[in-house]
């Protein structure tokens, strides 16, 4: 039973990598059509407010541009095609800068046409996106993984994409060889003369190494005990990415022990354990 509830995890988050890449992709079309057909709205991040998509306000300007084929539309156009909540104060803001733009190409008309395609599509993915993630929840919880939800940070997204490549368990030993699993292991070079280590093997799968990196940063961001050793580890000269490399082993052996044992994660007694160890 366990077997099968793995095998339908891992069918699920493997789908939903797919359409979040789909997703990526059409949000990335969407920006550069909106560039063309309103030239200057949308500015990338560091030349002014950038436009975020996945927002009710991002939402409703690209409505409009695909509406109006790029003209400015008036407020109450804007406000009344937003999905979600959007203030008055945020939607003169965008478009007054909209007014300020220069005016859409001579192919305006075809262009918003393309744009209301494409926005359709964005949208019915992030609805296919929203209805996956709920199944993948429930998927989680009839398996060891939703213990590892309990770990700061790691909600049952990042969890499922971990726990989908790590289950059974009991197919890895110890700790070590689920992360060499994962392909962030230092691949070993020896010869009868030469040993030594090279950069990240890259064996593994690529879902299965993003899904440690992600815990990894959620650890970071939510853990006093891993935000503390994330700090030292910046301290000794790491780089961002290359401190977070060091904590995804920390954080795989962490995952290994809750998938193990099935407890809970405690802070307090992770943190005197690695006090204890002097680590």
């Amino acid at each position: 039973m366990q077997h099968s509830a793995v095998e339908e995890l891992r069918a699920a988050v493997r789908h939903r990598r797919g359409l979040v890449a789909d997703r990526k992709v059409v949000a990335q079309r969407l920006h550069d059509q909106l560039n063309a057909l309103c030239p200057g709205l949308s500015a990338p991040a560091g030349h002014g407010r950038s436009l975020a998509l996945d927002t009710p306000t991002g939402l409703a300007v690209l409505a409009c541009a695909a509406a109006f084929a790029g003209r400015p539309p008036r407020l109450r156009s804007v406000i009344c095609r937003a999905p979600g909540r959007l203030t008055t104060r945020t939607a003169q803001y965008w478009v007054t800068r909209w007014r300020g733009c220069l005016p859409p190409p001579a192919d305006a008309d075809s262009r918003a046409r393309r744009l209301a395609r494409d926005l359709d599509r964005y949208r019915r993915l992030r609805a296919d996106i929203n209805d996956l993630e709920a199944e993948v929840v429930g998927l989680l919880a009839a398996t060891d993984g939703h213990i590892l939800t309990t770990l700061p940070g790691v909600g049952s997204i990042r969890a499922a994409a971990f726990a989908a490549h790590s289950l059974p368990i009991a197919r890895f030993p110890d700790a070590e060889h689920l992360y060499s699993a994962t392909g962030l292991a230092p691949a070993l070079y020896e010869s009868a003369t030469v040993h030594r280590r090279g950069r990240i093997s890259r064996q593994g799968l690529a879902e299965h190494r993003d899904a440690l990196m992600g815990i990894a940063w959620g650890l970071s961001q939510s853990s006093p005990s891993f935000a503390l050793r994330d700090a030292e580890l910046r301290a000794r000269g790491m780089a961002p990415i290359q401190a977070r490399v060091a904590l995804a082993r920390h954080a795989c052996r962490l995952a290994y022990r809750l998938l193990r044992t099935q407890q809970p994660f405690d802070e307090q007694r992770y943190r005197r354990g690695r006090l204890g160890r002097g680590r």
